[in-house]
């Protein structure tokens, strides 16, 4: 190991980080050649960072600062407090930018390593008034190969507060801005750029040519950041438990530790074009659709003047087949009308005579003589029906009464069995009887109820008998006692005597005279009598008997006997009253049958009685019966020869009748159709000359026979239309060419066609005549405005086809543009996901391969494939699941299951090291962590660095990591290079020269580092 403190003093750079001072000497290990105006890609090539110079960098110094490569770099701090605010975090980032990370969007011009520069707002103390922000700053890096220095080559990146951000150069060899104080070395720092050729010929690499030009597009460094100056801080899978990280933030993790944020980005982009694509084709659409609805408007009614053209013609066509319909018509119809007058006379003639035949037969047949015979058999039948009619009703009423009597016989006989032959008065003497003895039996039954009241009442006082609530509180305090008076078998009479008896002894004596409430008084042990007087201290009036004497806790009120023996009379008492009760109800429920019994005898006399009546009034009524049925038959034969000789009589009259009405009826016949000959004679006259032949042959301007032809000449379908179906038509077809050209309150009407549909169209009698009367004319209106439009729709319907034209085409354009962005995006998105599915392939194979080299039983991810999301703006949202086998043969369990710290940690190590390892694509890589451990447990702090270090130096990856307080004296012994940076006061706005420690097996070049260092 090779201890190597940094320049203990500096001179303050009091002019500002951008002033110039006068120029110190020129440290370099190498001579510096010019170099080619042609740019070359991949400069750095395999060479490693050995070195590394911050000029303006926050508060960090400018003194240069080796690095071993391959193994652990830790960076510590030493600010006015603690770790906070000595610049580890922007030391780190630096390196970050050097090595290309693309979490700095170097693509996007990399604005935000602009906020790594000095700024005077944020240094403390004083020093922040004399110290001015600096406006552009150097990040220098000196790169060189594993066991030689002698093909180095220094990168110099100037970072500039204004755009561009980034600005590289380099040169072979080493060149570093070296000067005795800080102040000159800021000022050298510009000389040495100035002298550097430019990296791009006339111009310098910028940020998005970095990675390019520099290290060849290979990633270089991964990073796990938390400083503020970073644009997207990445999830460090270090800084909290693993199992409390999500699958989304693991996948984001590995996603910024292998370079896949770029590609994700590039896949949002893509989705991002192909929707702009989208929106663009579907605006298109609208525009097209737009412009088709305006202009359809126009040729809509292009279009409807077109068709009103065409009907106008159809209505002119149909008024003039309406015309000739109507004189072909009016010709036929006054031919059949002459041919029917002459038909009609003949008629008329004929029915004259037949009138004139009726007549005389008519007269021959009536005669009222049968009229009189008629009457006076249908008189005689009704008063024979009228008779038979009230004596069957009779007859049905004396039957109804009968039927009545006879149903009631069957119960009343039951009843009457009730009796067992008692009448009625002997079975009312027995009930009175019945009743008198219940009532006896119903006040024993109470007298006995009562004596078992009292006798209960006697038990239960016996029961509770003297000083019971003494006893039960003596009882339940544990406490061992009896009553006086129970232990006393003293007889009734004697419980009042002054003087105690021979049982009761001196205990009698020390009680007193009568009135002294010794039912209360209970015997206890004297050992127990002060635990007895405390159990009875709630019930005042209590007396405690004892061997020791008396206690008066208070005073009773009435005298006991013998318990036992008062409870024992008490219950023969109540078992007596018990029995005299029991033979009382048994009296009651006797004398209750026996009323019931003389209740229902009494009925059954009752019903004997009803029974005999009953029988009485049937014979009755069964006399009557028999006499309505014989005088029934008596006049039924009666009745029908009445009916038979005003039915034959009846008849004749109705033949005769319908004979003379036959005739009536043929004569009427006869005179309507004489009337009707005549009237329709007058008509057909009339009518004749109501067609107007002649003026309808005007109209039509020509012959019949013309008519004819014209009409003859159509259709099959056309042939047989009516004159009326004409007009229909024609009206029809006007209708729908004057709604065609002017679909509403059109202003565009001229006067003269306006005038006309108004008088056609306005309502009231003769409305028909009026429009038939204009059509003529209205069509000729119309005719004339729609030729003069008909030049200026065809002008406009050229326009529009050719607007629609090049609009579709523009469609089709950004049609095919949304098509062809839809399949890039998805063959992009389909090489992404195998490209994915390798990369974290890959970090799961070297995650197995850490965990089984590193004590663990195996490891690996599961990351199924999501659906790319629909919103353009929302990022492809993968998860990855990390899985490890906690025993040798078992199963892979999840990472988010249970488990100790140290395992959680050790994975959390491994994993970040599987994708940094699987991301260097086999070259040498840095892996840089802001924070390292923080939440590692103090037990596994230095297990897990060490492992850092082991897998550092394994692979061949630089670990670079910051720490705090807590975590340096575990990191000191197991880090493979120790980095302090120091600042002692918040009055020094930048740090102190650092404090390294490090070793490399290339002694060569930490010599000639350390003397770069030291000046």
């Amino acid at each position: 190991m090779t201890g190597q403190p940094g320049q203990t003093g500096k001179s303050p750079r009091k002019n500002g980080p951008g002033v110039p001072r006068a120029a110190g000497s020129q440290a370099s290990l190498v001579p510096v050649e010019a170099q080619s105006t042609a740019p070359t890609e991949n400069v750095v090539g395999d060479r490693v960072l050995i070195a590394v110079q911050a000029v303006n960098i926050s508060r960090l110094s400018t003194h240069p600062v080796p690095t071993v490569p391959g193994t652990l770099i830790v960076v510590a701090g030493a600010g006015p407090k603690d770790s906070n605010g000595a610049g580890k975090s922007s030391f780190i980032a630096m390196i970050t930018a050097l090595l290309g990370d693309e979490q700095w969007r170097f693509a996007s011009g990399a604005k935000s390593v602009s906020e790594l520069l000095f700024n005077a707002e944020l240094a403390a103390g004083g020093g922040s008034r004399s110290w001015a922000s600096a406006d552009h700053g150097y990040i220098v890096g000196v790169f060189a190969g594993a066991d030689t220095m002698d093909d180095a080559v220094t990168v110099w990146l100037r970072v500039n507060q204004e755009a561009p951000h980034l600005e590289i150069r380099w040169v072979p060899g080493v060149r570093v801005a070296a000067a005795p104080s800080e102040a000159e070395r800021v000022a050298r720092a510009d000389e040495v750029w100035a002298t550097l050729p430019r990296s791009a010929g006339r111009r310098d690499v910028v940020a998005r040519d970095l990675t390019r030009f520099l290290y060849g597009d290979r990633i270089r460094c991964v990073s796990f950041l938390s400083t503020s100056v970073r644009s997207k801080v990445a999830t460090n899978l270090l800084s909290q438990p693993l199992n409390e990280i999500s699958p989304e933030r693991v996948f984001e993790a590995i996603a910024a530790l292998t370079g896949l944020d770029a590609e994700l980005d590039q896949e949002r982009e893509a989705r991002r074009d192909e929707h702009v694509k989208r929106v663009r084709a579907a605006r298109a659409v609208e525009l097209l659709k737009e412009f088709e609805d305006e202009s359809q408007t126009l040729l809509s009614t292009f279009d409807r003047r077109d068709r009103a053209r065409v009907r106008l013609a159809d209505a002119l066509r149909c008024w003039r087949g309406r015309l000739a319909r109507r004189l072909a018509d009016a010709a036929r119809r006054d031919e059949s009308l002459a041919a029917e007058a002459d038909r009609l006379r003949a008629a008329g003639e004929r029915a004259s005579e037949a009138i004139n035949v009726v007549r005389a037969e008519t007269a021959t047949l009536k005669d009222d003589t049968l009229e009189r015979a008629l009457a006076e058999a249908r008189k005689e039948l009704t008063t024979l029906q009228s008779r038979a009619a009230r004596l069957d009703a009779d007859r049905a009423v004396a039957e109804n009464a009968v039927d009545e009597l006879r149903g009631q016989v069957p119960g009343l006989e039951e009843r009457r069995r009730l009796a067992d032959g008692r009448d009625v008065r002997a079975a009312d003497a027995e009930l009175d009887q019945a009743r008198l003895r219940l009532n006896e039996a119903l006040k024993a039954l109470g007298v006995a109820d009562r004596e078992v009241e009292g006798a209960r009442a006697a038990l239960d006082d016996a029961e509770g008998g003297p000083a019971a609530a003494q006893l039960n509180a003596l009882a339940e305090a544990g406490v061992g006692a009896t009553g006086l008076l129970d232990a006393l078998d003293v007889a009734e009479h004697a419980r009042d005597d002054d003087a105690a008896s021979d049982r009761a002894g001196r205990t009698a004596t020390v009680l007193g005279a009568r009135g002294w409430p010794r039912e209360h008084a209970v015997i206890v042990d004297a050992a127990d009598l002060p635990a007895a007087a405390r159990a009875l201290g709630a019930l005042p009036g209590s007396v405690l008997v004892s061997a020791a004497g008396v206690t008066v806790v208070g005073s009773f009120e009435a005298v006991a006997t013998g318990r036992e023996a008062r409870i024992k009379a008490a219950e023969q008492r109540l078992h007596r009253a018990r029995d005299v009760q029991e033979t009382a109800a048994g009296a009651v429920r006797a004398a209750e049958d026996g009323v019931a019994e003389a209740g229902r005898r009494l009925e059954g006399a009752r019903a004997a009685v009803q029974l005999a009546d009953i029988e009485r009034r049937t014979a009755e009524r069964r006399g009557v019966l028999a006499e309505l049925v014989e005088a029934l038959a008596e006049i039924g034969p009666k009745v029908g020869e009445a009916e038979r000789r005003a039915g034959t009589l009846d008849f004749r009259t109705r033949t005769r009748n319908m004979e003379v009405e036959r005739l009536d009826a043929r004569r009427a016949r006869h005179e309507a159709d004489r009337d009707q000959a005549r009237d329709q004679a007058a008509k057909v006259a009339a009518d004749r000359d109501a067609l107007g032949v002649d003026a309808l042959a005007g109209e039509w301007g020509g012959t019949v026979e013309g008519a004819r032809e014209w009409l003859e000449a159509l259709s099959e379908q056309e042939r047989p239309l009516t004159a009326e179906e004409w007009w229909r038509a024609a009206e029809r077809r006007l209708d729908e060419a004057l709604r065609d050209t002017f679909p509403g309150e059109d202003e565009e009407m001229p006067e003269e066609l306006r005038f006309l549909v108004r008088e056609r169209t306005e309502p009231g009698a003769g409305r028909t005549a009026r429009e038939q009367a204009t059509f003529p004319g209205v069509c000729g209106a119309l005719s004339s405005y729609l030729r003069g439009q008909e030049e200026y729709e065809r002008h406009r319907r050229r326009q529009i086809e050719t607007q629609i034209v090049t609009r579709q085409r523009d469609l089709n354009a950004a049609a095919k543009g949304a098509e062809e962005a839809a399949q890039s995006t998805a063959v992009h998105r389909a090489a992404l996901t195998a490209a994915i599915k390798a990369r974290l392939a890959r970090v799961a194979e070297e995650f197995e391969k850490l965990d089984t080299s590193y004590g663990g039983y195996g490891a690996t991810l599961e990351f199924p494939v999501p659906p790319a999301p629909a919103d353009p703006e929302q990022r492809w949202a993968w998860r990855v699941t990390p899985k490890w086998r906690r025993g040798e043969g078992q199963g892979f369990v999840p990472y988010n299951r249970r488990a100790n710290t140290a395992l959680m940690d050790e994975k959390a190590v491994k994993l970040v090291c599987a994708a940094a390892i699987a991301s260097s694509g086999g070259g040498h890589l840095c892996l840089v962590l802001d924070e390292l451990g923080r939440n590692l447990g103090k037990e596994h702090r230095r297990e897990a660095v060490a492992l850092f270090r082991r897998i550092g130096e394994t692979y061949g990856i630089t670990v670079i990591g910051a720490l705090q307080d807590d975590m340096e004296p575990y990191a000191v012994d197991a880090c493979g290079q120790y980095i302090k940076l120091r600042r002692s006061s918040d009055a020094m706005p930048y740090n102190e020269p650092p404090v390294i420690i490090g070793h490399d097996r290339h002694s060569e070049r930490v010599r000639a580092l350390a003397s770069v260092v030291s000046r």
